[in-house]
């Protein structure tokens, strides 16, 4: 199997995984603005997430040749390994819950905002744990500066999505021919009473408004899937930090998988490799978000309209960008793994910088902080700014694996 095994190959898979965990969020965020339901969305992502890490696992986990001590994929699958199994399957679990509970933040609090703070909260706890599991190989002196770094950055997300809340109620207010329809805001002429006006009303709107105006916000409300108007924007934020804990637990529990500090193989057993954890992982979030998913189809959160699996089964539109969303996670995984198990995983946790992609589709593809004042601004590029520190501050630390 191949094996990465130098800073700098450690290094180059993190910045391909930071691009790619940054690009699938605005992928499934724009299909829920388009109306798209969520739960038809994630199952679709579910899919080829799986996908990517069986891929991962016959290529580069069948590359070259096997031993006693280094077991290709398949060769692995026969072996007792169970503990590591269970903790790699844990891991998957976690980063289900996380990315699930993400998929509805980015409605309330917006793209850029709730990948801070999730990321920041993933950093801060996850790095910690994973440098004391890879026995401390990361430079303690410069990883908990960064660490530090993402938690102020995780202060200025809060104070960014105030603020930018705050700017979209000065808006609206302003706007004085809108009223409240009973599926959200809408503007006169518009007939509340039939969906199909109410959508077509809305992209015709879409379509005139410019981005950042009480106009665009109004038509948005009316054709994404989760409306927000009118609910407390608490309710994103707890989200947001939920998905945080969650995702932060995946990799120490996957750092377990891989290298078993806490001797839980038998003895001769060999330590699995990145890419079976990785197939154990993924498969173990494919079944958690169907699981999930499919009970949301028919008892639907946040008030949206309930679904079936014939009408998920039915539903082709977006289905493509949805199927390259998950494909997309399920590299970047791969990747932010593959240059962990090199370089440490306390180090491989600057991928979630991945706000700083998150937010660049954000603000050129969906208009996100058009329009803003000046303090969401300053608040925005400190925000931004501390993020870039961070993630140098983070791969600087980065040790070497011996292996």
């Amino acid at each position: 199997m191949y094996i990465v095994e130098s800073k700098s190959g450690a290094i180059a898979c993190m910045l391909f995984a930071l691009f790619f965990l940054g690009t699938w969020p605005a992928i499934l965020t724009q299909l829920e603005r388009r109306g798209r339901l969520p739960q038809h969305s994630y199952l679709d992502y579910t899919i080829t997430n799986l996908l990517a890490a069986v891929i991962i696992a016959f290529t580069f986990g069948q590359l070259g040749p096997t031993n006693d001590a280094k077991p290709n994929f398949l060769v692995q699958l026969s072996q007792s390994n169970w503990p590591s199994i269970l903790f790699a399957m844990a891991g998957g679990v976690f980063l289900s819950l996380g990315n699930l509970s993400t998929q509805y933040a980015w409605a309330f609090v917006g793209l850029s905002v709730t990948e801070v703070i999730a990321c920041s909260i993933t950093v801060v706890i996850g790095t910690t744990l994973n440098y004391f599991l890879d026995d401390k190989i990361n430079r303690a002196e410069v990883l908990f500066p960064g660490v530090a770094c993402f938690l102020i950055a995780v202060c200025l997300g809060s104070l960014v999505h105030a603020s930018n809340a705050k700017d979209n109620k000065v808006k609206l207010d302003k706007l004085g021919d809108s009223n409240m329809g009973e599926n959200g805001p809408t503007s006169n002429g518009t007939n509340s009473n039939s969906r199909e006006d109410l959508e077509n009303g809305s992209l015709i709107l879409e379509e005139k408004a410019k981005a950042g105006t009480a106009n665009f916000l109004i038509a948005l409300e009316n054709r994404r899937s989760i409306k927000v108007f009118g609910r407390s924007t608490f309710i994103g934020l707890i989200v947001c930090i939920f998905a945080g804990v969650c995702i932060s637990l995946f990799s120490p529990a996957f750092n377990l998988a891989t290298n078993d500090q806490w001797h839980t193989l038998n003895d001769g057993v060999p330590h699995l490799s990145v890419y079976t954890s990785f197939f154990y992982f993924s498969s173990s979030s494919f079944v958690i978000g169907v699981i999930l998913n499919i009970t949301f189809l028919y008892r639907p959160a946040f008030n949206l309209p309930p679904s079936s699996i014939k009408s998920y089964l039915n539903d082709w539109d977006g289905r493509g960008w949805a199927f390259l969303a998950g494909f997309l996670c399920g590299l970047g995984n791969g990747l932010q793994l593959m240059g962990g198990q090199a370089a440490g995983f306390a180090a491989a946790d600057a991928v979630e910088a991945l706000p700083l992609v998150s937010t660049f589709w954000g603000v050129i593809f969906f208009g996100e902080y058009r329009k803003s004042s000046k303090r969401t601004y300053v608040l925005l590029v400190s925000m931004l700014s501390m993020f870039i520190v961070a993630v140098g501050v983070l791969m600087a630390s980065a040790g070497e694996r011996k292996h």
